[in-house]
């Protein structure tokens, strides 16, 4: 194959105010892109009265060329429609900055999936308030930057670290891998729509330390996690993904705290890897997830 004749794969995502015409529209600018259509979702929320749209595209071209071309063939649809749209290469890995503290099965997960393949995402950096990722950062040979937080002049120089990271290293995700601080409102607002959050299923009813130990107290069949956008308000930003696991009288606070960690560790991941997809779109206050 000639490289004027290398096959790219694109994915586009898309959503503005529904109305007739816009799929039509859409997919005549791909052909007139030179563009083949290999996969479509979309999605109309009766909700907010918005379309959401996702398209994977095969083009035989160079990428820089199908890049001009479909731009060039989307305007007139974009404006039409006042479109908030984003054209991105299938399987490009997203710069993903980790926050840890002492737990460390999501990050873990996170790095094995990426080194094995099965996560698109590049981690230049695991930042942390804590020494204990030092070790598993050397193993996966991912850099790691530690700073202490005993004040609240630490934390703020802890988020003052975090924007000069994401503005260095060009980061489009920050993950926040079961990273045990409230982010300043300031923070949530300068990290919204590309800050992921981790936390058990048991908020608001068990909060503070050992939420395992109190939900056995409980007596809880349904343990699990749940991952979302980070927003000013405390773990209730639009939710990604959910998953619990049903459990009894027998098993111990340590075996509800493994099962617990597991089910973070999944459920983390997989938001993480659709959000470096392209499967999560906003819609107001919940989440439109093209899986």
């Amino acid at each position: 194959m000639t490289e004027a004749n290398t096959q790219t794969q694109w994915v586009l995502t898309l959503s503005c105010i529904d109305g007739p015409g816009i799929v039509h529209a859409i997919s005549g600018a791909v052909v007139a892109a030179g563009g083949n259509i290999e996969e479509s979702q979309q999605f109309a929320s009766h909700d907010t009265g918005r379309f959401f749209m996702r398209l994977q595209v095969s083009a035989v071209s160079q990428p820089e060329t199908f890049n001009a071309r479909f731009e060039s063939a989307l305007a007139p649809v974009t404006e039409r429609y006042h479109m908030t749209w984003r054209l991105d290469w299938v399987g490009r890995p997203v710069r993903t900055l980790l926050l840890g503290s002492t737990a460390t099965h999501c990050v873990n997960d996170l790095l094995y999936r990426q080194r094995g393949g099965q996560l698109p995402i590049e981690v230049p950096l695991i930042l942390s308030n804590h020494e204990t990722m030092r070790d598993l950062a050397d193993f996966y040979s991912v850099p790691f930057e530690h700073l202490a937080i005993k004040s609240p002049e630490d934390k703020a120089a802890f988020e003052r670290r975090v924007l000069e990271v994401v503005e260095q290293e060009e980061i489009e995700l920050v993950v926040l891998a079961r990273y045990m601080q409230i982010l300043s409102p300031e923070l949530c607002e300068a990290l919204a729509g590309m800050a992921i959050n981790i936390h058990h299923s048991f908020l608001p009813g068990f909060k503070g330390a050992n939420p395992y130990r109190q939900a056995h107290g409980r007596g809880v069949k349904l343990i699990g996690a749940t991952s979302h956008f980070v927003t000013t308000d405390l773990d209730e930003g639009p939710i990604i993904e959910q998953d619990v696991v049903r459990v009894d009288h027998s098993y111990s606070p340590t075996e509800l705290m493994q099962l617990g960690q597991d089910e973070e560790a999944r459920v983390l991941r997989r938001a993480v890897g659709w959000f470096a997809e392209n499967r999560v779109l906003l819609d107001g206050d919940r989440t439109i997830i093209f899986k």
